[in-house]
């Protein structure tokens, strides 16, 4: 078309009575130029097209051959994250840092030394507490001489009721044979009197001597309830001294288990109270999986299934992990302020339950999985609980 335009427009511009060399003019009956063959539009594209649709089949046909025999048996999500017991290292006892023998993301052994805290206060309540205690067992020691002391009086006390009693007796058996006398009229009235008063004296130093005794037992009894009382305060005292040893024990601030040091929150000067958080400790080897399941996922989930877990870090990474347990309640009602359903605006959404995944041991040990790592996180199941497969599963 744009090269009949062309043409008409070149005729157009001839004038008139002006003709060619075999004496036409220009626009009288001028014979059309032949229009070159049109070439068959689309024969070139059927080609590229069929190779397309034989390609889309192919891939169609492969991951529909997948979806069959692995994909419809995979349960997966991708909010799913690594995490560890973390633990949260924080003083017990108050003071300053007197040292840190640690840095951020250093490794560390269980019982290793993480910081110190001047510990001159608590030697000298520790010292303190054992002055006391011996004190008090100086105390007692005391009070059990004493109790032998008065045992002995005791001892005393009881000879001299024996011998009050001879003395009784034997006055008594003059007062008779004075009776006797003053019947035949054979003694004088100032003797029987005489010996009667020594009969009533020696009975008198009888009741004497047994009151002594029962004074001296008494005491003897009295001591033994203070050396009691002593050796209570003294147990007290004890447990003031091992109470000293613990507050000086927590000057020392050591690693409960094998990990990672992070989040270092102290140097050396730092005022720490008790509680006061000065470290955290990731235990590599306690390291698993939270996977978040929607609760229409949960059906087909059970323990002890297979899963194979991708790290976003480590996309290279073949991780290997078992369902573990999974949470007894989802996660919006551990939440701090659990979502209230009836009231009259309801609006109906999907629940996610948080699902315990265990790594194999060996990539722990590697220590690429980090706390707070995103993964995904597909779960075969064909597996039975027992961990066997009944089917295979892809490598």
């Amino acid at each position: 078309m744009a090269y009949r335009e062309e043409f008409e427009q070149g005729a157009k511009s001839v004038p008139e009575g002006v003709g060619d060399a075999s004496g036409r003019q220009a626009g009288q009956g001028a014979p059309e130029a032949a229009a070159p063959p049109k070439a068959k539009k689309g024969l070139g594209k059927k080609p590229l097209i069929l190779a397309v649709l034989a390609g889309a089949l192919a891939f169609g046909g492969y991951e529909g051959h997948e979806w069959w025999t692995n994909g419809r048996f995979m349960v997966s999500t991708e909010d799913a994250y690594v995490q560890a017991d973390i633990t949260i290292l924080s003083a017990k006892v108050s003071g300053h840092v007197q040292s840190v023998a640690v840095t951020n993301n250093q490794s560390v052994k269980a019982g290793d030394l993480i910081a110190k805290i001047d510990d001159g206060d608590y030697r000298f309540a520790l010292q303190s507490a054992k002055d006391k205690l011996a004190t008090q067992q100086s105390a007692v020691t005391r009070i059990g001489r004493q109790i032998e002391a008065g045992r002995a009086s005791v001892a005393q006390a009881q000879a001299q009721i024996a011998a009050a009693k001879a003395e009784a007796e034997r006055a008594e058996s003059d007062y008779s044979r004075q009776q006797q006398l003053a019947r035949s009229d054979f003694t004088s009235r100032a003797a029987l009197e005489n010996a009667k008063a020594a009969r009533d004296r020696f009975q008198a130093n009888v009741q004497s001597a047994e009151a002594a005794f029962a004074a001296a037992r008494a005491n003897v009894d009295v001591l033994a309830a203070q050396q009691n009382e002593a050796q209570r305060v003294a147990a007290e005292e004890q447990t003031s001294v091992e109470k000293a040893e613990r507050d000086l024990t927590f000057t020392e601030i050591r690693a409960p288990a094998d990990g990672v040091i992070g989040n270092k929150a102290m140097e050396v000067g730092t005022y720490v109270q008790p509680g006061a958080r000065l470290a955290a400790l990731v235990p590599m080897t306690s390291v698993h999986v939270d996977a978040n399941f929607k609760e229409t996922q949960l059906a087909s989930l059970k323990v002890g299934q297979k899963v194979r877990i991708e790290v976003d870090a480590f996309p290279d990474a073949d991780v290997i992990g078992t369902v573990e347990s999974v949470s007894p309640a989802s996660g919006a009602v551990f939440s701090l302020l659990p979502p209230e359903n009836a009231t009259g605006n309801f609006t109906k959404i999907v629940q996610r339950v948080p699902v315990r995944v265990s790594v194999n041991p060996e990539i722990v040990q590697q220590g690429i999985l980090r706390p707070g790592l995103s993964v995904v996180v597909d779960v075969d199941t064909r597996t039975s609980a027992d961990g066997e497969k009944t089917a295979s599963l892809k490598e």
